[in-house]
């Protein structure tokens, strides 16, 4: 049903309680748009929502405006569009170049895990599906309408909206909607307030509302010498005469890693291991890093040179020679948490090897392999199969590119003043918990952690 009270209406379709899934739907005067459109991953119970029927009409949305292109926060578009969405996408012309490689790698993996599990049998179904093919997501990206920071768009005669740099990843933005005379800033993910490669995150000065992503809300991020942290693995893992492989997510942290070992080789401090990015994602959000040097802090020359210290593998021939080849390497390849992609394929037998090792360079989701490897798991299932985890497991957690609590606290100190309330999503119960309880203590400001599906009227 929907709402046609003038007061705007938001609703926690997803990202609520859990990192994964956001949408937030807005409704007012009869007019409906979501604010991303992501993907439940990790859980068993949060990734079989995917599959259940959308809380409500896909027709019935006009659009949806998306603050990056991650696929926890776009990764349902082609479904949703599947299921009749017909309005445009607005997002940042990053984002627009990303998001498109995403979705389509997503929906290849998809395919491909389908196939593979009824090829070995190992589905529970009678034939195990993917949840959107190659050809959904082709259909879904004409929909897609890119524009500039600090540019108004208007919507309808009750929406308009901004968008305003976070320092998360490439194109990653704040949306700051005007809907009907409130004013709600959607936080999106929120970057580290010295980024790496990117600018930092645009200071609001003014907001009705707020909703507020809570990935770190429970830490602070320690101050580390990342690039003597990372040196340190690597000379680890070369004095065992091992694979130093890295789940790498394919935007923002593979092109960070790869400016450190470029750094580091360029100080002649790395030991002889030749680097390899073995990730068709990976190497395509790269080349899209090259083509907006406007958005990034280091230079284009710069940029330019650190893909030269890394050997591109573009086709699976490559790979699987790579894969079988046992020599000291440093090897990148997706997905960041290990639930698909080419690192599958190294750490199937490898995971068993002591000499080699395994590091975690970002946050790793509840039921995901990433999390269940790191938090000292001894088995682990590929391909149908258990393995042994016998591999050197390493983290570098400050390499995150969410703030910490700190960070947001920080961030919110810059709104003059104190919104009518701040909803806190995108987040694990005790994450949000613990930065509801910093906010209140420290800003003395109203604090709301939404649940799923629950909506409240912004009057």
């Amino acid at each position: 049903m929907l709402h046609h009270e003038k007061a705007p209406i938001i609703t926690f379709l997803g990202g609520a309680g859990t990192v994964t899934g956001s949408k937030i739907l807005v409704e007012v005067g009869g007019k409906r748009i979501l604010i991303d459109c992501g993907l439940f991953q990790g859980l068993k119970e949060l990734r079989l929502m995917n599959w259940s029927d959308f809380p409500i009409d896909p027709r019935s949305i006009d659009a949806i405006i998306l603050t990056h292109a991650h696929l926890d926060h776009c990764g349902y578009i082609p479904l949703l569009v599947k299921k009749g969405f017909s309005g445009p996408i607005h997002c940042t012309y990053p984002t627009l170049e990303l998001a498109e490689i995403i979705l389509k790698d997503s929906a290849k993996i998809q395919e491909e895990d389908a196939e593979r599990a009824n090829s070995h049998h190992y589905t529970k179904h009678d034939k195990a599906v993917p949840l959107y093919t190659v050809k959904d997501t082709m259909e879904a990206l004409p929909h897609f309408v890119g524009h500039n920071l600090n540019e108004w768009v208007i919507i309808n005669e009750y929406m308009k909206f901004e968008m305003y740099n976070s320092g998360h990843i490439l194109g990653g933005a704040f949306v700051n909607l005007l809907v009907n005379g409130k004013t709600i800033v959607f936080s999106g993910d929120i970057g580290r307030m010295d980024p790496m490669l990117l600018f930092p995150p645009k200071m609001l000065k003014e907001a009705d509302y707020i909703v507020l992503e809570s990935t770190y809300g429970d830490r602070s991020h320690e101050v580390e010498n990342v690039k003597a942290e990372l040196l340190q693995v690597v000379k680890e893992t070369f004095a065992n005469g091992g694979i130093l492989m890295i789940p790498s997510f394919a935007v923002e942290r593979t092109q960070e890693l790869i400016y450190l070992l470029h750094q580091l080789k360029e100080e002649d401090a790395l030991p002889n291991m030749p680097i390899y990015l073995d990730s068709p994602m990976g190497i395509n959000a790269s080349n899209v890093y090259n083509r907006y040097p406007d958005w990034q802090r280091i230079s284009a020359y710069e940029i330019n040179q650190m893909f030269m210290d890394v050997k591109f593998i573009t086709d699976i021939e490559q790979s699987k020679a790579l894969v079988a080849d046992k020599r000291p390497k440093i090897i990148l390849a997706g997905s960041g948490m290990v639930e698909g992609g080419r690192i599958l394929h190294y750490l199937n037998n490898p995971i068993d090897n002591p000499q080699d090792t395994v590091l975690f360079v970002g946050y790793q989701g509840e039921g995901t392999r990433g999390r269940a490897i790191m938090e000292g798991t001894k088995e682990i299932k590929f391909f149908g199969e258990y393995r042994n985890v016998k591999c050197n497991i390493r983290s570098i957690d400050s390499l995150s590119a969410h703030a910490d609590r700190e960070e947001m606290i920080t961030w919110l100190r810059h709104f003059k003043t104190p919104p009518t309330s701040i909803f806190l999503n995108h987040g694990e119960a005790h994450q949000s918990d613990a930065l509801r309880s910093k906010i209140e203590h420290e800003l003395k400001w109203k604090v709301i952690i939404p649940k799923l599906q629950e909506h409240f009227q912004l009057d």
